[in-house]
């Protein structure tokens, strides 16, 4: 079938899919928010995540449809629905979205993002994500505390706040550490010291730590390498990405960087930040291996 023709069908797909998943979605997220019942919205959350699964999984299938991809994937056999996952993955296209989920969905409790406070406004979704109970995080600016020191420690009793529900509820939350997708020309402007990744910025980790690292049991760390070349996303839907590795590493979370203070702590933001540099020369080193080996 002609790339193009490809692309077509597997557009359909997805925007069929998504109509679908939505119309159940939507209504169960507006009652979320017009009842204040608590073990109603309990009750609530728990449908609203079975269908962002159900609509992942439907996902998975038309990518099985119309990408006749070779997907290699290695990831340990012990992850559990059940479980508290911080999870970390270098970051190449919008596709690695695609990629994390067909990878660990059902495997692990549904990924969700730490977002911007502002981003619960956007119409319709930011609606949804608040009933998916996405975690949205409150930050203020040096400058900002600067003039209002009596703010200082409000923004991070704001998020611990929104990550109270997390206690009762499995969780994994997802952070792309280099905050922006992979290019050479980034890793050349920016002077990256890796060869395969840009710098990770470990302040939004650092801050997700703070406010609910000791619910984590343990880190994911995802490495994709895409031994074609980084695709974009009208590429894999044309069936252009032939192949796909993804390693899945499970990781402690060290003790000394739980519930620490990132912004005011030298010695601790130090730490944190020599602890995510080792992380990310493993993963570069990984990285070199799966494209050295294929």
């Amino acid at each position: 079938m002609p790339p193009i023709v490809t692309g077509i069908i597997a557009s359909l797909l997805l925007l069929i899919n998504t109509l679908f998943w939505a119309c159940l979605l939507f209504p169960l997220t507006f009652l979320k928010v017009i009842i204040p019942v608590a073990p109603v919205r309990k009750l609530l959350t728990y449908l609203l995540a079975a269908v962002a699964n159900a609509w992942i999984s439907c996902n998975s299938g038309w990518m099985t449809l119309t990408q006749k991809m070779n997907w290699t994937i290695e990831r340990p056999d012990n992850l559990s629905r059940n479980g508290w996952y911080f999870v970390v993955s270098n970051h190449q296209s919008w596709v690695d979205i695609l990629v994390l989920q067909h990878t660990l969905n059902r495997r692990i409790p549904l990924l969700k993002f730490f977002l911007k406070q502002e981003l619960i406004k956007v119409p319709i979704m930011g609606a949804a994500w608040w009933a998916l109970d996405f975690p949205f995080m409150k930050r203020y600016s040096k400058e900002y505390l600067a003039k209002h020191p009596e703010m200082k420690g409000k923004d991070l009793d704001t998020t611990r706040a929104a990550c109270e529900k997390f206690k009762d509820m499995p969780t994994s939350v997802m952070n792309f550490l280099e905050g922006t997708r992979f290019t050479q020309k980034k890793h050349d402007e920016t002077g990256s010291p890796f060869k395969h990744l840009l710098k990770p910025k470990a302040g939004g980790m650092a801050f997700a730590m703070s406010a609910m690292g000791d619910q984590f049991q343990s880190i994911l760390d995802v490495t994709i390498n895409y031994p074609d070349g980084i695709p974009t996303f009208w590429d894999f839907m044309q069936g252009k990405m032939p192949r796909c590795n993804v390693v899945v590493e499970e990781k402690p979370i060290p003790a000394e960087l739980i519930n620490g203070d990132y912004e005011t702590d030298d010695s601790y933001r130090l730490h944190f930040q020599q602890w995510v540099q080792k992380l990310w020369e493993e993963k570069d080193a990984r990285l070199e291996a799966l494209r050295s080996g294929q």
